[in-house]
This record gives C-alpha cells, sequence and structure tokens, in this order.
C-alpha cells in the first residue's frame, strides 16, 4: 500500500537512503509503553510495535530538506525529515504514520476538484474529529505542496510518485497531537493517468522511541 501501484518508473539508483540505522529489509521496535499510552487518544487500532522495513522513500524538498519514509509490514510508515544536511544532526521531525485508506480518482473533474478545493481546508473531518490545516501560507489560499517521492523496494524495482499533500493536527493532550496526511498522488501509464487520494493519520516519536533491530 506504499505508492507501488500509483508511480511510474525510474533509473535505479547505487543504493536506498539510510538513517539511523533504518535500511531495507531491517526492523526496529516502537516502545511499547509509548504506543499502550498513545494508542486509546488516536485514530489508528492494533497497531504493531514491531515492524520491517519492505521499501523506502526518499523526496528532496524545494527548501533543501529531505524526507525520508520507511514502509513496514503494518501498513505504516516510519517519517524522518531531515533539514540542512543528511546526517542525525539535521533530524527535524519523526512520524510514524498508518494508512486510513486509499481512493481512486475516476475522472479528471475529481482530480480538479481535490487539487483545488479538496487537500487543502481551513479543517479537515475524520472518524468525528476535527483536524487543524498546518501549512498556512498568506492570504486566502493555502495550496497544497507539490512533492516527488522516489520508492526503492526488495525486489530491486525502484518508481517515483507525484504527490500533492497537505499536513493537519488535533490535540490529544497537553503534549501529544495527532497529525493527519492528504495526499493525491498520480502516474501516467500509457499515456493516461492513474490518480488516487491516500489518507494517513500519524504521531510524533523521539529517537528513544525507536530501537533497530538490525
Amino acid at each position: 500500500m506504499f505508492s507501488k501501484w500509483f508511480s511510474k518508473k525510474a533509473d535505479k539508483p547505487s543504493a536506498s537512503p539510510e538513517i539511523m540505522g533504518l535500511y531495507l529489509g531491517g526492523s526496529f521496535q516502537i516502545d511499547p509503553l509509548k504506543l499502550r499510552l498513545l494508542e486509546p487518544l488516536l485514530t489508528i487500532e492494533k497497531a504493531a510495535s514491531t515492524h520491517i522495513i519492505q521499501a523506502v522513500g526518499e523526496v528532496n524538498l524545494d527548501t533543501g530538506g529531505k524526507i525520508l519514509r520507511y514502509y513496514t509490514d503494518d501498513d505504516a510508515f516510519l517519517q524522518v525529515v531531515l533539514d540542512g544536511g543528511e546526517t542525525e544532526n539535521h533530524i527535524t521531525d519523526v512520524k510514524l504514520w498508518y494508512f486510513y485508506d486509499t481512493q481512486t480518482i475516476g475522472s479528471e473533474q475529481q482530480w480538479q476538484s481535490l487539487l483545488e478545493r479538496d487537500i487543502s481546508r481551513p479543517d479537515y473531518k475524520l472518524d468525528a474529529h476535527t483536524f487543524m490545516r498546518v501549512w498556512n501560507a498568506v492570504g486566502d489560499e493555502s495550496p497544497p505542496v507539490a512533492m516527488t517521492e522516489r520508492t526503492f523496494e526488495e525486489d530491486g524495482d525502484v518508481s517515483e510518485t507525484d504527490q500533492f499533500v497537505m499536513i493537519y493536527e488535533r490535540q490529544l493532550d497537553d503534549e501529544n497531537v495527532e497529525t493527519l496526511l492528504i495526499s493525491a498522488e498520480e502516474k501516467l501509464v500509457n499515456g493516461n493517468f492513474d490518480r488516487c487520494l491516500v489518507r494517513s493519520t500519524g504521531f510524533n516519536l523521539n529517537q528513544g522511541d525507536i530501537q533497530i533491530n538490525g
């Protein structure tokens, strides 16, 4: 469910990105106590503590930063955001995301409606919860942020996905928030676009919450 079906082929580079001991084919564990305390507040249910990395995604941002995503066997991905470099000292954010759903976009009209009105709103409702938009521009409009993710898979396949995204948050308690990622994704196949809407929810982690299993 990590965008393999909504991607276009790319030239294969030498290796997938690694950070914090995370790598394609490796595994990691999230602090079970943290999960037990947070999960009752979250949209997700029955989150796994141990994860096997089945694919790795890489996004180069216009700001010079980078997003690395480690897609796992639990329908989740661990996301690491870097700014100003590619070492652990440049990590600014770590989140564990779970896919909520994926919806196929069947027409050009639906796609344009997504990009113009539905991806970016002042707030977004999901499961009776209201999430507030995080990325707000100066002025009345805050358009989705465009990015391209390159995905590396265990079988050697490498692909690219064009994405138009927006981030929302809701407060869980005094210290924690739940984040909502809305992403419109597309690929060009035989002259036609394959498109979908992917919704995911996530929560913040500290590096100390993550144990690398190897």
